[in-house]
């Protein structure tokens, strides 16, 4: 094996592996109903919740078939770190580093984040469909980084401004008048 096919090897595997991942999540999170996935983000502050379960869940989807075959790579990887962005702001920036602590830590997210960043910058190797149609130059490298870098990051941060309100702990049987004492 040459030195270019092991390249395109390890390429195809990271693409491969990383796709499957935000295909299994994609696919976890309509079935059985997304119901259940609009619920959980509106808990976190996600509104309107059903619109954006939908959003993350196509966007694992056909970001993770993309990257599978190969296919505009750059925008797929945005997509694989948009998400994770998204997901480590709303759910598990405060939980510590490791994802094995109590509410999940970022790490797990971290690592998906850049390498879809990494896969971005390098682009999917000559076997892929962006190989096949011509457009593989064109979509890695400086462009491929900062669409998978600065697409990523800014969708996710436009979706945050826009749409996420972080639910606030305030109890809500706690008396808002304290009684003063009769002199």
């Amino acid at each position: 094996m040459s030195d270019a096919d092991a390249i395109d090897l390890a390429l195809f595997v990271l693409r491969c592996g990383v796709g499957a991942v935000m295909l299994a999540h994609g696919i976890n999170h309509v079935r059985p109903n997304i119901d259940g996935t609009a619920g959980w983000f509106g808990s976190m502050g996600m509104k309107p919740a059903r619109l954006h379960a939908w959003l993350a869940s196509v966007t694992e989807i056909v970001g993770g078939a993309l990257l599978v075959v190969g296919l505009l790579t750059p925008f797929a990887a945005a997509g694989v770190v948009g998400v994770m962005f998204v997901a480590w702001a709303i759910n598990h920036r405060g939980n510590g580093f490791f994802i094995f602590r109590p509410g999940e830590g970022w790490e797990y997210v971290m690592t998906l984040g850049i390498v879809g960043v990494a896969i971005g910058a390098l682009g999917p190797g000559t076997w892929s469909l962006d190989e096949a149609f011509g457009i593989r130059d064109d979509l890695s490298g400086t462009s491929g980084i900062s669409i998978a870098a600065i697409g990523g990051v800014g969708g996710a941060i436009a979706v945050l401004a826009l749409s996420w309100r972080p639910p606030t702990d305030t109890p809500t049987d706690t008396p808002t008048d304290t009684p003063t004492a009769e002199l």
